[in-house]
């Protein structure tokens, strides 16, 4: 069995632009990973979660439309993209000292291992990635991922 076929398949799904949805996505993003049984500390998972609130609350925030969020487990990360509508990228600048908001990207920086984003067609997607706390490799990687697999 190749590596690539025992990874689990994506979970993708659509959030409603309702601000009651937020913590509906972070919270599926924690039980999918916990799941698929991505080594994630409970520290490092308290950190999607938020970054996973960050993301999806800017979508609804500058698009007022409905945004689609994906997990994918590499072997190394976990991945979590928001797709929106708007194919402008929110300023991490922004915020300035004593305001309240505007500084959602900062944090997603500071609390992911990576991020980013791309432009689409009608829209973009930002993403961040969540390291394992240890590297799986050898044996254990291939009981994590193919266990992560059957119970799908």
């Amino acid at each position: 069995m190749s590596d690539i076929a025992s990874f689990p398949v994506p979970q993708v799904w659509d959030v409603m632009p309702d601000p009651s949805a937020i913590p509906a996505a972070r919270r599926l993003v924690v039980e999918i990973a916990r799941f698929w049984r991505v080594p994630l500390s409970n520290e490092a998972l308290r950190d999607a979660e938020l970054c996973t609130s960050e993301l999806v609350a800017n979508a609804m925030e500058h698009t007022r439309a409905r945004c689609r969020v994906a997990v994918r487990w590499t072997g190394e990360r976990l991945r979590v993209e928001v797709a929106d509508s708007s194919a402008r990228l929110t300023s991490r600048d922004r915020a300035q000292d004593l305001t309240t908001s505007g500084r959602g990207l900062i944090l997603v920086e500071a609390l992911s291992h990576s991020w980013g984003w791309h432009p689409l067609k009608t829209g973009k997607v930002v993403w961040f990635e969540c390291a394992a706390d240890q590297p799986v490799t050898g044996d254990s990687r291939r009981a994590v991922l193919v266990d992560a697999t059957r119970a799908i």
